[in-house]
């Protein structure tokens, strides 16, 4: 893969052998981010666990004490009131089976998180084949099927985020921008990677936390000693 000038040079400030301490990992990865736009902060953790057990999977959600910088556009499927709590709480979008044929058949994906009414999980499971594959399924364990929408679109917009598994048991999840400070990073970071060692399933055994690394959009990615994380 060729890579450009910018990245070459942003390459040479981290040490590919090393697994820096958060303070430091993160201050190189400011220093890497030297795109013309706010990158994105990204971390990449490789669980010990292995995601084809039911009984090892790793799902849920964290709300991040300084978001994620971007806005994100909140679709809830509903009717009637909770329709109404809806959009007084703010979502981009409300429907119901109406949306159906605009997502299924148009394409439409206009929104970054879906939520839906248990009674409307239903409708919701007709998607399934489009939202699965792009995690945009709603999840009772990730606290998008609730019946308290108003709550779980607040969440969302103060900077509540997903994580998962892969099919490679890595977790890969946005926790900031480039401009963000170093303390609202170290933070955002250290309230996912607690979550993370939560949800760690009673059935994983050995080391849970294998390898985090962490990146900006167009940066090279920083290893971090993962024994001062656990």
């Amino acid at each position: 893969m060729k890579r450009g000038k910018r990245y070459i040079e942003a390459a040479k400030l981290v040490d590919r052998t090393a697994q820096y301490d958060i303070e430091e990992a993160i201050s190189l990865v400011k220093k890497a981010a030297v795109a013309k736009f706010d990158e994105t902060i990204e971390a990449h953790i490789r669980l010990g666990v292995d995601g084809r057990h039911a009984d090892q999977q790793v799902r849920g959600a964290v709300v991040l004490p300084h978001g994620t910088g971007k806005t994100v556009r909140v679709l809830v499927f509903a009717k009637g009131e909770k329709a109404a709590e809806a959009e007084a709480a703010g979502a981009d979008f409300v429907g119901a089976e109406d949306l159906i044929p605009k997502i299924q058949n148009e394409g439409w994906l206009d929104f970054d998180v879906v939520v839906a009414t248990p009674d409307m999980m239903g409708v919701v499971g007709r998607l399934g084949r489009v939202l699965g594959p792009k995690g945009l399924m709603p999840n009772p364990k990730a606290g998008t099927v609730t019946m308290d929408v108003a709550k779980a679109i607040q969440d969302i917009k103060a900077g509540k985020i997903e994580y998962r598994l892969d099919k490679t048991n890595i977790i890969h999840v946005v926790f900031g921008k480039a401009s963000f400070t170093d303390d609202q990073l170290k933070d955002n970071f250290e309230t996912l990677v607690s979550a993370i060692i939560k949800a760690k399933p009673a059935a994983a055994k050995g080391q849970y936390l294998k390898s985090v690394t962490i990146t900006s959009t167009m940066g090279p990615g920083v290893k971090i000693n993962t024994a001062k994380l656990s």
